[in-house]
């Protein structure tokens, strides 16, 4: 036998007797050896696959906000504008039936391809941008119609705080001495025979009324309505009371003092 046959048997009991004593020593130990720890995962993996995916957390809203395409931040941006141009637009009292037609549009193009989305905004924007337009205007013609409403009331009131002055008996006959003065240039002697024949017919009191004969107002004008040759108002303003009676004493009389002889001497005139 060879020096070689001889080292060769020598080691061959060594490391058969070696290895069992290793793989306990290391299992006392604890230390499971990469390949088993390997294997374990391994099967582990295959084994349960539902329980390792219902174990991992839920992505956090940030995440999943990330995740949205930019066009459909655009849209959600865009379709918020146009839901505060359409309460306008619904309080104006305008069709905002297109308008809501494309906002539901992009509420609901998260599916769609990025192309179709951006046509869909295209169109909402320009949309939003007409309605703004009839809002603002019909806006402006709302506050100029309460403008104007309210201008009608103040001249209204001034109007009847005038005709209060006015249908006072010292009122009407200052607005006779200024209509005689400048339509018949009758002076103060002629107011003078009109003050007295007025005073003697009605009081110069727009509401008198003649119960016996229906002679009605300042000029005692039979019937009443003879009056609305002066004015539509003739039963409610003195002036116009006193605009016909002046013009009737013109034609009959020629000037008050002609009307208030006549009346001195037959009690009528």
């Amino acid at each position: 036998m060879r020096l070689r046959d001889v080292r060769l048997r020598a080691l061959t009991p060594a490391r058969k007797t070696l290895t069992p004593v290793l793989v306990a020593t290391a299992l006392i130990a604890g230390a499971a050896s990469p390949l088993v720890a390997t294997s374990a995962a391994a099967a582990a993996t295959t084994d349960q696959p539902a329980a390792d995916a219902a174990a991992l957390p839920a992505q956090p809203a940030s995440i999943q906000l990330a995740a949205q395409r930019p066009i459909d931040q655009n849209a959600d941006f865009y379709a918020n504008l146009a839901r505060g141009t359409l309460k306008q637009a619904e309080a104006a009292k305008l069709d905002t039936t297109q308008l809501g037609i494309q906002i539901a549009q992009l509420d609901q193009s998260q599916t769609l391809p990025e192309l179709t989305v951006e046509g869909f905004i295209a169109q909402l924007r320009a949309t939003t941008a007409k309605v703004s337009v009839d809002v603002a205007k019909a806006q402006k013609a709302k506050a100029k119609a309460a403008a104007d409403a309210a201008a009608k009331r103040k001249a209204q009131a001034a109007a009847a705080a005038r005709l209060a002055v006015t249908n006072t008996p010292d009122g009407a006959r200052a607005a006779a001495q200024s209509i005689m003065l400048s339509q018949y240039g009758w002076g103060s002697d002629q107011f003078s025979c009109l003050n007295s024949l007025w005073n003697k017919e009605s009081g110069w009191n727009y509401r008198a009324y003649n119960a016996a004969g229906g002679a009605t107002g300042i000029p005692q004008a039979l019937p009443g309505s003879k009056m609305a040759a002066a004015g539509s108002d003739w039963a409610t303003n003195a002036t116009t009371q006193v605009k016909w009676g002046l013009g009737y004493i013109s034609a009959s009389y020629g000037t008050p003092c002609a009307a208030w002889g006549h009346s001195q001497a037959v009690n009528w005139y």
